[in-house]
């Protein structure tokens, strides 16, 4: 807050009493004067790309290293029921970005915007920018970096998109963000060698030869000679040029507050990685058969796919070690907000196998269960918070919370005012560990693609529809997750109170789509039809 000159000492004894008078008489403190600091805190946002549940050490991996991540973990809170808004990128992303649940939200679905043509066409897009990036949000949307802009903040994004495309309103420096640099499209992120990466809404060409994703392996290669995956590793290594983006935006933002959005594309497959640390997974995994893409195996071609899946989430976390190494260095460590966390479930495509890695213990992680459902594989996630001496360092929490609840929390630490339409509720009390946290009635999950879902957690229940796009034999299932936790047994036949409550939920929070696509037939009215 700017400071006015006062000239007559009697004027501001009298601002100074009155000052005084009306804090006094305020019967609690807001969340935003909880957090008193000298200036307002940065805010770094780490959103993983289909990282499980227990793909890091401190959620329960044994086989992949993440020693800096479980610092974080070490020096702050580890939650233990925190969901993603969608199972899939996009309406993910979108939700977390405007603090609407999928009952009120534009975006529910990825939405590729096919009807501009050719868009899974790799060399197309590569011609005609116009067939990049996904269906866009409208352009009166305000985000979560439209709002901590107007507080004062420096915004910054790198990594993954998938919100919009070029030529459009809904792309990051329109929608809030000062700087952007990485994927403008999700599907461009299907190979970490891309042809070129956004600075801004100016295309930066890279030194990388034009392999498409989803090229097949060479046609008479010999999976077990190396040379025979050369064309799958070329140049410009994506993930290395953003975090040097993103370095360099924190270096450049130290004297003042800023929010960085690092939407990483790791662990998304295709399965590439530096050699260093699929050299280091080789020696500690030992042989293991290829992956070949061609036919129904997508993305690229891998000769250790489990040592490239590990040596994707050790480099993600060598260089989340780094950035916290740059914030001691620049002095502003103990000043910073960092929330890591995924945008979904673990894939089970591309060489993936969250079977091997157990990847979402204790959940099932494995198609059906993982990325793409409504069931706690595809939706439980990690979620990690650390802010020196405002959160307890070694403290876990079991509060029940989602990327939708980041609008309403960070009002209270960036000193915005909370929207009243946000669906999300601030999670300030449980981080700081100060005041009364507000509970929460129900978790809400709408999700038109992969058959067609809904679900809804209510406390300890979880009720959850499937196959509901075409009638064909849809499910009503009903689960206490309290008593079991992995979704085996459906005892909806038992508790039609339960059921009766999540019906009358449906019915207030759904509004139907504005789009087309994301329409869901038997889900209609906030009412699901039976068959």
């Amino acid at each position: 807050m700017k400071r006015r000159s006062i000239v007559k000492t009697n004027i501001f004894m009298s601002l100074l009493l009155a000052g005084t008078l009306f804090l006094a008489c305020k019967e609690k403190p807001t969340d935003t004067e909880k957090v008193s600091n000298a200036r307002q805190p940065n805010i770094i946002y780490i959103l993983a790309d289909d990282l499980g549940y227990a793909d890091i050490g401190a959620y329960g991996q044994e086989k992949i290293e993440t020693p800096n991540i479980d610092a974080l973990a070490q020096e702050g809170m580890l939650f233990t029921q925190h969901y993603t808004s969608a199972p899939v990128c996009a309406p993910a992303r979108y939700m977390l970005m405007t603090g609407k649940h999928a009952g009120h939200a534009y975006i529910r679905s990825n939405s590729e915007w096919g009807e501009r043509g050719d868009v899974w066409n790799y060399i197309a897009m590569a011609k005609d920018s116009t067939l990049e990036g996904q269906g866009p949000m409208p352009a009166n949307t305000v985000t979560l970096a439209h709002r901590l802009k107007q507080a004062g903040y420096a915004t910054g994004m790198v990594g993954k998109w998938g919100l919009g495309a070029p030529h459009t309103a809904s792309i990051p420096n329109k929608m809030g963000f000062d700087f952007f640099y990485g994927y403008n499209c999700q599907r461009q992120a299907h190979t970490y060698y891309p042809l070129h990466l956004y600075k801004n809404t100016e295309r930066v060409h890279l030194a990388n030869d034009t392999i498409a994703p989803n090229t097949p392996f060479p046609e008479g290669a010999d999976p077990m000679d190396i040379a025979s995956y050369a064309d799958f590793t070329l140049t410009d290594y994506a993930p290395d040029l953003m975090f040097k983006e993103l370095t360099q935006f924190v270096d450049g933002n130290t004297d003042k507050p800023f929010f960085l959005y690092w939407a990483s594309p790791i662990p998304h497959v295709a399965l590439q990685a530096p050699q260093s640390w699929v050299d280091y997974y080789i020696e500690k995994f030992g042989k293991e058969e290829p992956y070949l893409s061609g036919g129904e195996n997508r993305y690229f071609s891998h000769k250790n796919p489990h040592a490239a899946y590990a040596a994707m989430v050790s480099y993600l976390d060598e260089n989340i070690g780094k950035l916290v190494q740059q914030l001691k260095d620049e002095g502003i460590y103990e000043n910073t907000l960092i929330i890591f966390t995924s945008d979904n479930g673990p894939s089970y495509a591309g060489g993936a196998d969250p079977e091997h890695f157990d990847s979402a213990k204790p959940f099932d992680g494995t198609y059906g269960r993982g990325k793409g459902f409504l069931y706690e594989g595809g939706i439980r996630i990690p979620m990690i918070a650390v802010w020196p001496k405002k959160i307890k360092a070694g403290s876990r929490s079991d509060h029940i919370s989602a990327h939708y609840d980041m609008v309403a929390t960070l009002a209270g630490v960036a000193g915005y005012e909370k929207p009243q339409d946000t669906d999300g509720i601030s999670m300030l009390p449980t981080l700081l560990g100060e005041g009364t946290q507000e509970p929460r009635e129900f978790l809400y999950w709408e999700f038109p693609s992969y058959g067609g879902q809904v679900a809804l957690r209510m406390g300890d229940w979880k009720v959850i529809r499937r196959n509901l796009l075409n009638n064909d034999d849809p499910t009503l299932e009903l689960y206490d997750l309290k008593k079991d936790p992995t979704e085996t047994k459906n005892v909806a036949d038992e508790h039609p109170e339960v059921l009766k409550k999540a019906a009358e939920i449906y019915a207030r929070e759904r509004e139907s789509p504005e789009l087309e696509h994301f329409k869901i037939p038997m889900v209609k009215n906030g009412l699901l039809t039976q068959k």
